[in-house]
Order: C-alpha cells, then structure tokens, then sequence
C-alpha cells in the first residue's frame, strides 16, 4: 500500500484526540476554489444622481455603459439619520428610465457585486424611511434614492461533487459499521499527513455517503464524502507539499508559493503552531527578511518566520497581529524588527488594486507597529 496521504477521523466537535476510521492514499476532487463573485443587476429607484455617480450616468447613455466603483447605500430612519450602510462594488452603470413613481426622478439600472462585508444579505429601510443616501468610497455624497430592486438571475447554482476518498482501510467504528452492512456511515473529518504520518491541517469536514471496494487492493475501500464545510483552495496542494516532511526547517519556503498559496501558508501556520510554549522575553531583536514581501500574506509570512522560526506564525491579517502582540503566541512587546531589504516592500504594499478594500501601504504598517510598540529598524 502506497504512503496515505490523509487520515480520516471521527468528526466530534467536543473530542480533544479524534478517532482514526481509515488512512486513505488518495483524494478526488477535494479542491474547490470559491466561484468569483457574483455580478448582479440591481435597480436604484427614485433616483437622484449626483457627483460621480451623475456623471458614470451621462457617460453610460453616450457609450452604453459606465464604470463607476463602489457604492455606498446608507440606510436612513424616518428623520433621514443612518441605520447602517450597505454596499455594491465594481459597480457599472447600465442606463436609467423616468421613475413610475415620480417623472422629476430616474431609475438607474446597474450591474455590480455585494461586498463581502455588508451586515445583511439585503438592505431593508425601516418605515417611514425616504430611503438611501448614496456614497463613494470616501464617503463623496452622489445622491440618493427611494427603493433598490435586485433583478434575480434565473441562472441555478452549479452542484460541486462528492470527495472521493481512495484506497482507504478502515478502522475502528467505520469498519464495524461496513462490515455491519450500515447505510449510515457517519460525520467525519479529513486530514492531511506528512510523510511520517502525522497531520499537516485539516482539509474539509461532511458525511460519508456511501463505499466501493477499491482498486487500489485487497481489503481497501473507496469512500465518498459530501462536504458541509468549504473545500480547501487549490493552492493548498503546493502547500502541503512543502509541508511534506513535517514543520519546514528552511527559511523561505512560501516564498515558492503564489499569492493564494502564501495566504493558504498562514492558515496552515497557523493550525501547526507550537501551543504552550512560552514567550522569548520583551526587548527581544528579530530579523525580518523582506527580499520576498511583495503583498500582505508575504509579509505576515515573513514575519511569523522572523518571531518563531520557518513555518512559524505570528498574524494573518492586522486583526491577528494586534492579538498575537498581546502575548502568547512567540514574542512580548516591546521589541525591536529589523526590517532586512525593505525597499521591495516599499515599492509593492498597498499598491496592488482592489475593489473591496485597499491593501495596506508599507507607511501604514510601519506606523502601526510603532503604535503597538515594535521598533521597526529598517536595512
């Protein structure tokens, strides 16, 4: 039997040591990286259009449609105050009509994206509202409008497969219950293993549906998984091989990956990190090599690798960061970083561009470490 590469367990929320049901040599259509997001038509009703927003509208009825970037809707109460906010991106405007309900305003048609992070689904104004105050990015004013309308796409959502588990021997609970002939096989979860057979991260977690005898040889099966949680990027796969023969002991090594590989890199840091192992004392020095941080999961990397070592994790994201300061977790504050070949960060942070949130600039993280009391020392 080859080498498994993962390791199926019991799924148990509550148990600290999960039980082994089978080691499987393979997997099938385990990957899936998240659809890009979906563009929707939406209606801004009542409209009066103003700044940016007026003009994207006079260039879509010259040329057939306009670009016009985020969207701000904030939510008003009855005496026009804000509620919440809730937003479009990328958006581009497709054209406009008279208002049914008022000729003096317009109709906007848009076509657009739900940011990720609005607070709702939908927006809903409360009674007696007269609607949305329509905002940039900056909070610029562009008008307002009375209702927004999402024009359903009729379109079904494309079914993902089963994980297919191969050449698995099973063990334990799951081997009484096939040899029981049961069709309720359980919840399980999925984990990738080194080459010595110990776990590298968790992969996806679902039901068993059903089983096969395996090819792969006499006694094995193949076992199909219906996931209920996300599936692991594609990315993760160079991961993992570079985790392949247990925590890395070369520095460096996410530097191979792309840039979903690096930001899959800090999650898999992360799950692998050392628990209970005290931090280095405060006033401590470490040594950043920044040859290779050329986006934010570069740099938060890099820096995990600077406090704790290769593999090592120390945030990934500022939110992280700022708890990873607080202690336990490598390093007590105040310390100084030395920040080695700065200049690539300098030229690439916060330069790349996005539509939903603007990465942050190399001036921006060094003055955040500051405020947290890192003594940032560029060379």
């Amino acid at each position: 039997m080859r080498r498994p590469k993962y390791a199926l367990t019991a799924y148990d929320a509550d148990a600290e040591d999960d039980e082994i049901w089978a080691l499987c040599v393979d997997a099938e259509d385990l990957f899936g990286d998240p659809p890009a997001p979906a563009r929707g038509t939406y209606e801004l009703l009542g409209c009066v259009p103003e700044g940016e927003l007026g003009k994207a509208l006079l260039r879509a009825r010259a040329d057939g449609s306009a670009p016009l970037g985020t969207l701000v809707l904030e939510i008003l109460d009855k005496d026009a105050e804000r509620v919440e906010t809730w937003s479009l991106e990328d958006v581009r405007v497709l054209g406009d009509r008279p208002c049914a309900r008022d000729l003096s305003l317009r109709d906007l048609t848009v076509e657009a994206r739900e940011s990720s992070h609005n607070p709702f689904d939908y927006p809903q104004c409360p009674p007696l509202s007269p609607g949305y105050r329509l905002l940039g990015a900056e909070d610029e004013p562009w008008g307002g409008c009375r209702d927004l309308a999402h024009v359903l796409d009729p379109q079904p959502d494309l079914l993902e497969p089963p994980v297919r588990l191969l050449g698995c021997s099973p063990r334990g609970a799951l081997r009484t219950a096939l040899d029981a002939g049961e069709e309720d096989l359980g919840h399980a979860k999925l984990i990738r293993l080194d080459t010595t057979g110990a776990p590298v991260q968790s992969a996806v977690e679902g039901e068993l549906l059903a089983w096969i005898p395996s090819a792969r040889g006499p006694g094995l099966v193949d076992l199909t998984l219906e996931p209920w949680s996300d599936r692991p990027p594609t990315a993760a796969e160079e991961v993992w091989k570079l985790w392949d023969d247990g925590r890395p002991a070369e520095p460096g090594l996410w530097a191979r990956c792309g840039a979903e590989g690096r930001r899959h890199w800090l999650m898999t840091a992360l799950e692998r990190r050392e628990t209970g192992r005290p931090d280095a004392e405060p006033g401590g020095t470490y040594h950043l090599d920044g040859r290779h941080i050329v986006d934010e999961p570069g740099f938060f990397c890099a820096l995990g690798e600077a406090v704790n070592g290769p593999g090592g994790y120390f945030g990934w994201g500022l939110d992280a960061l700022n708890e990873c300061l607080r202690g336990r977790w490598g390093a007590r504050r105040p310390f100084t970083l030395v920040w080695h070949d700065a200049e690539t960060a300098r030229a690439c942070l916060g330069l790349v561009p996005r539509i939903d949130r603007r990465p942050w600039t190399f001036e921006e993280l060094l003055a955040f470490l500051a405020d947290k009391g890192v003594d940032v020392r560029l060379a």
